[in-house]
């Protein structure tokens, strides 16, 4: 499983400006997005979803789904990512395709090795710093947040850096050991700025993460 080191997360103030967003970050090369629709039907999230599949399969971009196991099977995405509250991984991948990739949330190490032990294929640490896009925020990990929990985790296990991060922060997150970096703000705002992350990150295809579970 290749996980690509920058994910965008889409953003916007409607389900059409989600849409609209995401076909700028794939022009812009984007290699992996996180639809995240929040408090809207599952009937509208699937419409959306749909659509978002058909812009991202014509960039050849990844599509991953928020939350919603079920539709990110229906529509064919390429995996889905799960919050803290949501499903447990383990029963994702029971209704998923082999093929489908999980991500899941973690803001301390006893997440990140509850998640380490369910084999999820990625996980997304933060936050990194204060944000708007999600509200009653857990603790704000900092640089020293993300050494602390690394140096102790010992894992093969992708770890996405996530939260307010901006193209000035890569250099510094990526020394404490994450391997990636999920953002939404800073490139909704510049959608320019892929090429930039991308650039920091080194995420070349042959620089990306290369995950296998050991069997």
């Amino acid at each position: 499983m290749i996980i690509p080191k920058l994910h965008y997360i889409s953003q916007g103030d409607s389900p059409k400006a989600h849409l609209e967003n995401i076909r700028k970050a794939c022009t812009a090369g984007a290699e992996l997005i996180q639809l995240r629709l929040k408090e809207i039907s599952e009937k509208k999230i699937l419409k959306i979803a749909t659509e978002a599949r058909e812009i991202t399969a014509h960039y050849q971009t990844r599509l991953i789904i928020n939350d919603h196991y079920k539709i990110a099977k229906t529509i064919k995405a390429d995996g889905v990512h799960l919050g803290k509250d949501d499903v447990c991984p383990t029963l994702a991948r029971k209704t998923l395709y082999t093929w489908q990739m999980i991500g899941s949330t973690a803001n301390t190490l006893q997440d990140c090795e509850t998640l380490v032990s369910k084999q999820v294929d990625y996980i997304s640490l933060g936050p990194f710093r204060d944000t708007q896009t999600k509200g009653n925020l857990p603790t704000i990990l900092s640089l020293k947040g993300y050494t602390a929990i690394i140096d102790e985790l010992h894992t093969e296990t992708p770890i996405i850096g996530v939260g307010g991060i901006t193209t000035s922060d890569v250099k510094a997150i990526l020394a404490t050991g994450v391997s990636g970096i999920a953002v939404s703000n800073a490139i909704t705002q510049n959608f320019d700025d892929i090429k930039l992350f991308h650039e920091l990150l080194n995420a070349s295809a042959t620089a990306e993460i290369r995950h296998t579970f050991n069997s």
